[in-house]
């Protein structure tokens, strides 16, 4: 059974979504890998809620904090997060910043992390974190601007991701996107000479508005 112009549209946009997800499961699993570290996070900025959202996890913490959030002023990512800056903590205990007990209540206190923002323009999207090496050999700036890059490929998935999202709310609402889909639908459905008369209708419109 063949899917309506409306439904294809609609799985498209999810399947972007779904590959983009997979790409930042990626992206932590790799620099976590990159770092030899025992933890590596991604967490999203839902202005909104005024919240942090850990959207992928590798190692420590990655079968429960998923979809975990806690507000977007605590702790060392939220610091990132509102100051659009990277980090790096060698002691995370004699550093203000740290939120401790944010830190247990996520399972895992690291004794040492990085963190870079996820940047897209000015805008910051949400925390890439790397904790505690595995040698206990310290971070350092190298290690940042390696992160930083990271944090950059992240940055391009979420666009797309937070795109596709968007897409996806304005086939299921209204607006432009739900009209053409609607259109589309129409059309599909038509007699030849309804379909015919509608797309010259559509033609017409072009050249007025070009």
């Amino acid at each position: 059974m063949s899917m309506n112009p409306n439904e294809a549209v609609t799985a498209g946009v999810m399947a972007g979504e779904d590959a983009h997800g997979e790409l930042l499961e990626s992206i932590v699993v790799v620099a976590r890998a990159f770092f030899d570290a025992k933890a590596a996070s991604i967490t999203l900025l839902d202005e909104k809620a005024g919240e942090l959202v850990f959207e992928a996890v590798s190692g420590e913490g990655s079968d429960t904090l998923p979809g975990t959030r806690f507000p977007a002023d605590s702790g060392v990512a939220g610091f990132v997060a509102s100051a659009g800056q990277s980090l790096v903590l060698d002691d995370v205990s004699k550093d203000p910043r740290f939120a401790r007990d944010l830190a247990e209540g996520t399972g895992y206190v690291p004794k040492a992390l990085i963190a870079a923002p996820l940047l897209r323009g000015e805008d910051v999207l949400g925390v890439l974190s790397v904790l505690d090496r595995n040698d206990e050999t310290r971070f350092g700036l190298k290690q940042m601007g390696l992160l930083e890059l990271f944090a950059h490929q992240a940055a391009c998935a979420v666009g797309v991701v937070q795109a596709a999202r968007d897409a996806r709310g304005s086939l299921d609402g209204g607006g432009e996107m739900a009209a053409i889909s609607r259109l589309a639908g129409n059309l599909a459905g038509a007699d030849q000479e309804r379909r015919e008369a509608a797309l010259r209708l559509i033609d017409a419109l072009a050249d007025l508005t070009s």
